[in-house]
């Protein structure tokens, strides 16, 4: 599937800012980078243009084109479209950590009830990359302590063994979304008006990843930027941040190293560190070693 979409200069710079440490090395004409994101290919050309290529292309594309298109009118229509999965109980879920070189994977789902929305509103609930790490630290376990919630930490030592050719970061997510939803409706037995997940892959190709599971979650709702919509994908989003905080911490402590977080040049910088210090072995115990760093790093390293 291929989808264009034009973006104006402040999306552009967003857009080289989140697709930074994904792009391609490869020069090419008129265009101003090419980045790879699990099944899609985004390339920005120089006249404003981004195509973006593969089985997810609408879902990335939507993120920016949804952006591009925030008019006042269109803002109004939005909300009046997303009310409904605001005021509502419901289950949603949400990862932290796929994007990040070191620190382990975490998702979790959520049980909002409606009548907790006040309650989570004072605590100033939302897209927990849009709030900073103090502030996660103080309202996750007060969150906690309100909802009902099911979480999976995957380490990276896990997920290096499970990353395939064919299992690639989506179908990792697709997985562990699958099975905190799943533990939450048929373990806790609770009611709900929706189950929505923040789309990172089409309805169709999130189920097929999930064709090999023993158990699968139905009548989900995929929506873009879920976290700014739904109560429940957001405290979802905030505890997965809290855990992942957490474990994020221990590990540093382990190896006496402060570990930095995402994946660009400082990420390279300590990964070398750990190399000298430890050993390639225990980067690929900490580190996702599929991520473009791990070449960088052990082709700097001279033995």
């Amino acid at each position: 599937m291929n989808v264009v979409i034009r973006v104006n200069d402040e999306i552009k710079e967003k857009m080289i800012e989140y697709y930074k440490d994904k792009k391609r090395d490869k020069v090419i004409p008129y265009v101003v980078f090419q980045a790879e994101d699990e099944d899609t290919v985004i390339t920005m050309y120089e006249s404003g243009k981004v195509m973006f290529q593969g089985t997810s292309a609408d879902v990335d594309a939507a993120m920016w084109g949804v952006a591009l298109e925030n008019t006042k009118e269109n803002k109004e229509a939005k909300k009046k479209e997303n009310k409904k999965y605001y005021n509502c109980t419901a289950i949603g879920s949400d990862e932290v950590g796929t994007g990040d070189y070191f620190g382990p994977i975490v998702v979790t789902a959520c049980y909002v009830k409606k009548d907790q929305l006040e309650k989570l509103e004072k605590l100033g609930i939302g897209d927990s990359k849009k709030i900073d790490d103090e502030k996660i630290k103080k309202i996750a376990p007060e969150i906690a302590k309100l909802v009902k919630y099911k979480s999976v930490i995957l380490t990276n030592k896990e997920y290096n063994e499970k990353h395939t050719k064919d299992t690639n970061m989506n179908k990792i997510k697709a997985i562990l979304h699958n099975r905190v939803l799943y533990q939450m409706v048929h373990d806790e037995k609770v009611k709900y008006d929706y189950i929505i997940v923040d789309e990172f892959a089409r309805e169709n190709r999130y189920y097929e990843y999930l064709n090999d599971q023993p158990v699968i979650q139905k009548d989900i709702t995929f929506l873009t930027k879920a976290e700014d919509i739904s109560p429940a994908v957001a405290c979802a989003s905030i505890i997965s941040r809290y855990l992942f905080l957490q474990e994020f911490d221990k590990l540093c402590d382990s190896i006496h190293i402060p570990l930095p977080k995402g994946a660009g040049k400082d990420v390279d910088e300590i990964g070398e560190e750990v190399v000298e210090k430890y050993g390639e072995e225990k980067l690929k115990e900490i580190a996702k070693v599929n991520f473009k760093n791990t070449d960088r790093i052990l082709h700097t390293l001279i033995y």
